[in-house]
Order: C-alpha cells, then structure tokens, then sequence
C-alpha cells in the first residue's frame, strides 16, 4: 500500500516538473518571436534610411557631375553704368540642370512654328539701329539695356528697354517668350512688349523703359536712405502687393513664371511702379497637354535653384506654388535689402541638401509679423498647402487698407503723407476693378 502511494507521488511530482518545463519552453519561444520582430523591424528601418541617403547621395554626385553646376554665386546683376564696348561682366546666376520641373515627354498642342510662323518676317529693326544707354542688367541668356531707335522712335516711344539675347540662345525659345509676353499684355505691373525681332542674330525684344533698373539693384543702391525711412515697411507692402498682382494676373492666364526673383523685377516708380519681367523660363500650361509635361525635349535647361521649392530637388515637380515659393524669396530678398538666399551657403550641393531638408532662410531683422507670416505661408510643405496669389493678393490688400487707417501724421509731413496715403488709395481702387474684371472674365 505504502509503495502505491510513493508511487503515485513520484508521478505527481514528475508531471509537475514536465509542466514547469513546458510553460518554461514557451516563454523562451515568446521572448525569441518578439527578440525577432523588433530585429526585423530595425532592419527594415535601416533598409528604408540606407536608401533615402544613397538616393540624396546619387542627387549630389549628379551635381557635381553636370556641367551646368557653376561658382556658388548665383546670377548676380551689374548696376546701371554707361556702356563700353562689350565690358557688361555678366555674372551668371548659380543654376542647376533642368530636369525638367514639369515631367519631360510632352508635346504642345500646337507648335510654336505653327502658332507664330507670322513672325518669321523681314527684322523691323537689327542692333544697329539701336543705341544702347545703359545696361540694367546681364544674365545667362542675354543682356538688358536702357535704350532708343537712332532714328525715329519704336510705337511712339522714344526710351524702351532692351533685351539682346547672347550667341546660341534658339529663336524658338525667343519665340515662345514673346508668345507669353503677348498673351500678359495690357498690366501695369508686367513689363510691356513693344516690338521683337527674332530672325536673324542677336535676337532682340524691346519693351516699355523703366527709370530704376531692378529692384534689387535699386534697393542695394539706396540702402541708407530707405533704412532711415520710417516708412520702409509700408513701402516694401505696397511693392510686394504689386508684384503679388503681377503673379495672379500670370496665374489666370495659365502662366508660371518659372524665374521669379528680385533681379528680375523692374521698377519705374518706387514701389508703385514695379513690373515683373524676364519670362525666359517661363511656361504657358494652357498649351501644354499635361501640366506634368515639359515644354523643352531639351533637359539641361539651368535654372536658379536658390530660388526653386523643395518638390523639383525631390519629384522634378515645378507647379503654380512653386512661383509662390519664390514668392516668399522676393519678400525675403526686400526686407533683406537684396540679400543673395541661403547666404552662409556656397555650393550648390550645400544649397539643395539644405532646401531639401526642409531648412529656410532666417526671419529678416526689422521684418514685420504681417509680411513674416506671408513669407511662411510661401515656404509651407507639401506644396498644396501654400496660400494662392489670390490668398495673398487679399491678404497685402487688408494690410495695406490698415496701413491707409492708421497712419501717423506729424506736422511738417502732414501733405506729403496724405498724397501717399491718396496714392495708395487710388492704386488699390484700381487694382480691385482689375481684379474684378478678371474673376469676371
């Protein structure tokens, strides 16, 4: 009876250990499944960061290896001197490639030969009925001058502004910039074409004069003066309202600009009078097929990548907010008396890592909240989110509206202030039926 009963407790006590050892057996199998999936995680993870690097590596050796990738400097402009011989030092902007920011494989629904083949024509005009007065500006595709006819006068206009394009530069794509020109006619704050010739070497266009040059020439030459005015932040509002009119008026016409920058902005009367010019990278979507297509088969196109949003580094996407990207470089470069962008940076590959990594240029000193918000809103991530010209045509109108309620009238002042505030008045009254008009149209 006794061996029975030590029996039965040796069989007990064997199966007690069997069950310790099996629920021990099954915690290590969990430990090991859980050891495993965070390993796998991790790997995938580094998987995924391991590509991203080599993908930004690979973009910075194609950098370097194109030829188009020149001195850190960007396109600086020459100030305003009289002309000698051919002395106008050129200073090319610091470009990248074109890789074509509107998906390359596209065709125009119908050819620049066949929408301008009227301006296949005898030249009205060549360079040397031209006499050159002073040069405003000089860039990659050609030169900008102060100019008039040695004889006669061109449209009725005794002084124009000239753009002579340099050797190489192909009469399509003078073409197609005179095409959009034609199309933005009749706006105040878009430089006017008067006259082009395009068939024969230098092609030339020549548009309404301007009395300033650039307004980043012109803010740089009059530094010490306008930092003195306590009217400098309402001045830079109204110039900023007028070139943002300029960017909508492009915008409901189909057009991106492509180029948009502080050089590229000329100025007849300081800030009422500023006009966008220089439409050379300009495209015109509505003959375009896809707005994902490109207008050149040609993809070396360069293009001034300081000025250039993060989605063409990283999507070769180039869209209507990209021009509202540059937009907020412009209010960057005014407040910053034409400040190159991203000025602690002197390569191109420093410049797009730093673009593309989402950093910005730091807030202007003496920048008020009102523009520093725009300014933001411009450089805002994804894409979609960046206001509209409209947005920011509407926004500049009530900052200026409140500038015209509330301005500090002192004595001695008290007439000039009033004809500014007339002025501002009468340039927002008209801007508004313009814009009217256009939502009409």
């Amino acid at each position: 009876m006794m061996d029975d009963n030590n029996t039965n407790g040796n069989q007990s006590s064997n199966g007690a250990s069997d069950s310790g050892g099996v629920l021990h057996k099954n915690d290590v199998h969990i430990l090991t499944g859980v050891l495993c999936f965070t390993l796998l995680t991790f790997t995938l993870l580094g998987v995924l960061c391991l590509r991203k690097y080599r993908s930004l590596v690979r973009t910075v050796r194609e950098l370097e290896a194109s030829k188009f990738v020149l001195r850190p400097v960007p396109w600086q402009e020459a100030p305003i001197m009289p002309v000698r011989e051919a002395t106008a030092a050129e200073e090319e902007h610091k470009e990248l490639p074109l890789r074509t920011p509107l998906q390359q494989r596209s065709t125009f629904r119908c050819s620049s030969r066949r929408l301008w083949r009227g301006l296949q024509q005898a030249p009205r005009f060549t360079k040397s009925d031209l006499n050159l007065l002073q040069l405003i500006k000089a860039g990659k595709e050609g030169a900008f001058y102060q100019a008039r006819m040695t004889r006669g006068t061109c449209k009725g206009h005794n002084m124009f502004t000239c753009k002579i394009s340099k050797e190489g530069v192909r009469p399509k794509h003078l073409d197609v910039e005179v095409s959009i020109m034609r199309k933005l006619m009749h706006h105040k704050n878009i430089l006017q074409l008067l006259d082009w010739s395009t068939t024969e070497e230098p092609y030339i266009l020549i548009m309404e004069y301007v009395s300033y040059g650039t307004l980043r020439t012109f803010l740089q030459s009059n530094r010490e003066h306008l930092s003195a005015d306590p009217e400098l932040q309402s001045l830079l509002t109204i110039a900023s309202y007028h070139i943002a009119l300029a960017m909508h008026h492009l915008r409901s016409k189909m057009i991106v600009h492509c180029d948009l920058a502080l050089r590229n902005i000329m100025v007849n009367k300081f800030p009422w009078e500023v006009k966008v010019a220089e439409f050379g990278l300009a495209r015109d979507l509505s003959c375009i097929k896809s707005r994902h297509s490109s207008r050149w088969r040609n993809p070396r196109q360069p293009v001034p990548l300081r000025w250039y949003p993060p989605e063409y580094f990283k999507n070769n996407y180039y869209s209507f907010k990209g021009d509202v990207w540059a937009f907020g470089i412009v209010l960057w470069e005014m407040q910053t008396f034409g400040t190159l962008p991203y000025p602690d940076l002197e390569t191109s590959e420093a410049v797009v890592y730093h673009i593309c990594i989402g950093h910005k240029n730091t807030n202007p000193e003496g920048c008020r909240p009102e523009i520093l918000h725009i300014m933001k809103g411009c450089w805002r991530e994804p894409h979609t989110l960046r206001p509209s010209f409209t947005d920011i045509v509407h926004t500049l109108e009530d900052i200026l509206e409140n500038d015209a309620d509330y301005v500090e009238i002192d004595g001695s002042e008290l007439l000039v202030t009033e004809e500014a505030v007339y002025h501002d008045s009468k340039y927002l009254r008209a801007a508004s039926v313009t814009l009217d008009d256009e939502d009409h149209t």
